[in-house]
């Protein structure tokens, strides 16, 4: 699976997989996100505050773990 870096004070890479985001943040953790439909991720990777996209959209909505 491809992570692609974006630009964010919060979020370091992100990456998207058969409906599972993988978010890394700036510390280094990875998280899963499952059940993530594919238009969300998309929407991410195009908001112009992906940290905020983040925070509004994705955090607190979908089951994740940590790797």
């Amino acid at each position: 699976m491809n992570m692609i870096p974006v630009s964010s004070s919060n979020l370091s890479a992100v990456g998207y997989e058969n409906g599972i985001l993988y978010i890394r943040f700036h510390g280094g953790q990875l998280y899963c996100y499952y059940n993530v439909p594919e238009v969300v991720y998309r929407q991410l990777m195009s908001a112009p505050s992906h940290g905020k996209y983040f925070a509004a959209n994705i955090r607190n909505v979908y089951r994740y773990s940590k790797l």
